[in-house]
């Protein structure tokens, strides 16, 4: 049975991490729309910025929002984009209003797209890993609105691997659109907070700093593993995706598949060469999910990943196993390793043979360092 993720009612149980009531930022209109009274509106959404099960975009134009424009990020505002799939400008066909996508030409909106708008509203489902390209895109929404003088609200959602900081910290060299800041791949933040952190530590350009609102949760606090009602992106199907993406999209900077192309993303992996390996797949071309996956038509051999337990932090074993049985050790990173990992250290470290524990103790003092900064920002237990 499908469960809604905006409005959830749960028996409370410290065991299992769950919550009384939970009640997200895109619920709390009587908060939000004496905000937009008069106000020429723009929103960046996507298919997760749910009031219900009505899109936020639709709840916010029956109630008489002057909406005058829609951002669209990567997988586009309706969310039917494959990941990586360029994205044009258009017009939603549903409400009639513009849309302009940051995942295209630009991923940053030019002062002539923002000029006839007054404040913004950012909706956007994360799951809390530094190379999910929406708070890149968060980032330079909040650049815009610095630079033009434009108000932005956050409507805040649950962090679903919300409950740790793990992973190295990305460096300075590594800097991508899939890794903008300097965290951890894990951060452990909701959208809200994370936004209040790129204000806080000055990551915009020029130091400027946006005039930002978080409209906050209520009844959510970290550790709280919630189901996820509307999928965050094509290729996170299900909780069980989610729950292993921080630790699995490292395969993305691997010569394997990690599942693209298959029902399972992120929950398998798998080669051509692995031959003897328990699970075997094939990835093809699926509409709305991935046209052209890595290692398309093949048959790859490998691991099945849908019945392990969610990792409570980033874990590498599976990287490790995979990397030790590849044939060609040569092949089995490619160059974008890097920009995911954050740093050229990790794939160092597995080629030198370290254990996961070897390897995530040298982690450490730059996750200590990370959590002290982190936890100005934060809004929740």
């Amino acid at each position: 049975m499908k469960r809604l993720f905006l409005l959830v009612v749960l028996l409370s149980s410290s065991a299992c991490g769950q919550v009384d009531r939970l009640v997200i930022g895109a619920d709390q209109l009587d908060v939000l729309l004496p905000k937009l009274a008069g106000k020429r509106v723009a929103l960046m959404v996507n298919h997760t910025a749910l009031v219900g099960k009505r899109h936020l975009a639709d709840t916010l134009k029956a109630r008489g929002v002057n909406l005058v424009k829609i951002f669209g990020p990567e997988h586009g505002f309706r969310g039917t984009a494959d990941a990586g799939e360029e994205i044009k400008d258009g017009i939603d066909t549903r409400t009639g209003i513009p849309v302009v996508s940051l995942y295209g030409k630009n991923y940053k909106a030019t002062p002539e797209q923002i000029t006839d708008v007054d404040i913004v509203v950012f909706d956007i489902q994360d799951v809390g890993a530094r190379f999910f390209t929406y708070i890149s895109s968060l980032h330079y929404l909040m650049e815009t609105c610095a630079e033009n003088s434009k108000k932005l609200i956050v409507l805040d959602r649950p962090n679903p691997n919300g409950g740790y900081v793990d992973g190295p910290v990305r460096t300075p060299e590594q800097k991508s659109f899939v890794g903008m800041h300097p965290i951890p791949i894990a951060h452990g933040m909701t959208i809200g907070e994370y936004a209040r952190m790129i204000n806080g530590e000055g990551w915009l350009a020029d130091r400027r700093t946006c005039d930002l609102e978080v409209i906050a949760m209520k009844g959510w606090k970290h550790g709280d593993r919630l189901p996820v009602g509307a999928k965050p992106s094509p290729n996170l199907p299900n909780d069980h995706a989610i729950g292993m993406y921080p630790s699995t999209c490292l395969f993305e900077g691997t010569a394997l598949s990690i599942g693209r192309g298959t029902q399972n993303p992120f929950e398998v992996t798998g080669h051509p060469d692995l031959k003897g390996q328990p699970y075997a797949f094939t990835p093809v071309a699926i509409d709305g999910m991935d046209k052209n996956p890595k290692l398309k038509d093949q048959l790859c051999f490998g691991l099945d990943m849908r019945k392990e337990p969610i990792p409570e932090g980033v874990t590498l074993k599976y990287l490790i196993a995979m990397y030790q049985a590849f044939p060609d050790k040569d092949k089995f990173f490619i160059p974008y390793f890097d920009k995911l990992a954050g740093t050229t250290k990790l794939k160092e470290q597995i080629r030198s043979g370290l254990s996961e524990e070897e390897i995530k103790k040298s982690w450490k003092p730059e996750l200590e360092a990370f959590k002290a900064i982190r936890g100005k920002y934060l809004l929740y237990p």
